[in-house]
């Protein structure tokens, strides 16, 4: 069963991939040393975000590089959008409530 881009992300390992890879390309050992676990776990997120988009592989000589697509995360701004416009109502909503309540009188 193919993973989407929501499965992906659900692991906070792959989320610290992600983040790790925002600013530079990476190889997987050099990924491999910010986490405590195997050079095969790592290798096993990687493929997970690389199936679903998330990041791109380059071959440089003998290394593969993996570079962060921010294209892809289009998908998940554009699920969140709803729940950021209704959040943004309610939060405006309630600074006019608060602004609108007269402090009492001692």
């Amino acid at each position: 069963m193919k993973k989407d881009v929501f499965q992906a992300i659900a692991d906070p390992t792959r989320r610290a991939i992600l983040t790790l890879m925002m600013t530079q390309a990476m190889t997987p050992n050099a990924l491999a040393q910010h986490f405590d676990t195997s050079r095969q776990a790592v290798s096993k997120h990687i493929k997970v975000l690389a199936e679903v988009g998330l990041i791109k592989q380059e071959l440089s000589g003998r290394e593969i590089y993996y570079h962060f697509n921010p294209k892809k995360m289009k998908q998940i701004a554009d699920w969140l959008e709803p729940f950021r416009q209704l959040w943004e109502s309610r939060l405006n909503q309630l600074e006019t409530v608060l602004k609108n309540i007269k402090p009492k009188k001692s």
